[in-house]
């Protein structure tokens, strides 16, 4: 089979892999003009305009990292080989925590410490050395080609490229990322309006690239890795080759602290206020970039494709932010790209010329292993944005106790969080829940993994306070910047 990729990020290039590897003749058109670097380094350098979230902070879950393990582990090699390292369970527990003893299980619960440019440059790396597969950079796409089929379904046969000319194959896939324009190439056919559903995130991110000096080591990293004080979420992310990032969100209403995080030396003074991000401000590190990298915009977006199973096209699979893309606080965009594009390549092959029932099966898995996460992204982020809207108007979200949600806010607050430090059972779920090894509500259904919260939470009044995990409110945090 001919297929032609559009687009050359972490979707389209691992659609690229895998199908490739089943005996497809591949040709992935990308719009950035991207020559190959020669390093991990030169990738970060990468003018990659049609993907500007690649210099922000990404996170690659055990569920990415064991696909790869069992399908590719010459790419998990390859990454290792470039700088990346592996950052497995149990290796950075909290010294209060109590009786944790390693389970067989926790061997597939292992990350990956890398940029987002040396993960996508690795992988284009193995993929040109397949040998099925054509990489063309530069060339913009801007339309499908189709003919008629016997379904009375319009059926893909290729791509309308910006230069007039253009590609025909037997498949086309979509891996155009959150601003796909596949919708309008639809419209231009006559075909669509194509189901969109969208909830914004509620919070706009800057983000910063640093590297330890010489000699110099990561701090302990047995205590918190982000947090989210209502008016400001944040965290930290180790890279490869001695490298982590930074990412501060703020609220999409609060232009205010928005605009003071877009400068370098702000951004700075505001991470060393946070618990979890201003040991990495001890002088053991220095700015890779000058500036601060934001992003706004961002949203939750699920696009249907098939509809009342009938697709709207044949011949045409999207594949990751293309169909459905999440908040990218979460750190799942990647690992959700590579494992659509696994979903993928399990429903070509048992592809038997039915065009039609292709997209159906593949449409069900993407529904069926995916869509739950983004369904929980969004109710997250729902009361993410009520928390931060009461806090920039002064008042108290947890103030009316027999709401539900304030119930459970202080349950996360004053139960979940201190379990995590001491209950090794309570933190192994929340990380495979983390890692999108479990569905996205196990945990709650878990009966003993909740006993064991509660008790600690119904305990509350017999401990200290929880200790804050950066300035309570964001008044003070404010007066804590740079004028």
């Amino acid at each position: 089979m001919q297929v032609l990729v559009v687009g050359g990020g972490v979707s389209g290039l691992s659609t690229a892999l895998k199908l490739s590897r089943r005996g497809h003749q591949v040709t992935v058109v990308e719009r950035d003009d991207t020559p190959m670097p020669q390093s991990a380094d030169q990738a970060f350098e990468w003018d990659r305009r049609g993907a500007p979230q690649v210099r922000h902070s990404h996170a690659f879950l055990a569920r990415l990292v064991g696909l790869l393990k069992h399908n590719e582990p010459d790419v998990i090699a390859a990454l290792y080989e470039a700088g990346a390292a592996e950052l497995p369970f149990g290796s950075d527990l909290p010294p209060t925590m109590v009786g944790f003893e390693r389970e067989e299980a926790d061997d597939e619960l292992t990350m990956l410490t890398c940029r987002r440019t040396t993960f996508e440059w690795v992988l284009r790396k193995v993929v040109l050395d397949e040998g099925r597969v054509e990489f063309r950079t530069g060339v913009g796409v801007n339309g499908l080609l189709t003919t008629d089929h016997e379904s009375g379904i319009p059926r893909v046969s290729g791509i309308r490229l910006e230069d007039g000319s253009t590609l025909t194959g037997d498949l086309v896939v979509v891996a155009t990322g959150r601003r796909s324009a596949l919708p309008e190439w639809l419209a231009d056919l006559g075909v669509g309006p194509v189901n969109e559903f969208v909830e914004d995130t509620g919070i706009v991110y800057a983000s910063r690239f640093y590297r330890l000096k010489k000699g110099e080591s990561y701090p302990p990293r047995n205590g918190p890795i982000g947090g989210d004080l209502g008016y400001i979420k944040y965290g930290v992310f180790v890279g490869d080759n001695d490298t982590f990032s930074i990412t501060l969100a703020a609220p999409t209403d609060d232009t205010e602290l928005r605009a003071r995080l877009s400068d370098a030396a702000t951004f700075d003074a505001a991470a060393r206020q946070l618990v979890a991000t201003a040991p990495y401000f001890d002088g053991r590190a220095e700015p890779i970039i000058d500036g601060v990298y934001v992003m706004a915009g961002l949203l939750n977006r699920h696009r249907e494709y098939v509809v009342d199973g009938r697709p709207l096209v044949l011949g045409m699979l999207p594949v990751g932010d293309a169909v459905i893309c999440t908040n990218p606080l979460y750190g799942r965009g990647c690992s959700i790209g590579y494992w659509g594009a696994h979903l993928m390549s399990e429903a070509l092959d048992s592809f038997d010329g039915d065009w039609q029932r292709l997209a159906v099966e593949y449409d069900a898995a993407i529904n069926r292993e995916i869509m739950p996460w983004y369904k929980a992204g969004v109710e997250q982020d729902a009361e993410a944005r009520r928390v931060a809207s009461a806090l920039l108007q002064g008042d108290d979200p947890d103030g009316d106790t027999s709401d539900p949600k304030t119930f459970m806010r202080s349950v996360l607050r004053e139960g979940l969080l201190p379990a995590l430090r001491t209950d090794p059972v309570v933190l192994r779920a929340f990380m495979r829940n983390l890692n999108l090894l479990t569905a996205p509500d196990a945990m709650t259904k878990d009966p003993e993994v909740m006993n064991r919260v509660f008790a600690v939470w119904q305990d509350r009044d017999n401990r200290p306070a929880e200790p804050p995990m950066g300035p309570k409110r964001r008044a003070e945090f404010l007066d804590l910047l740079p004028a």
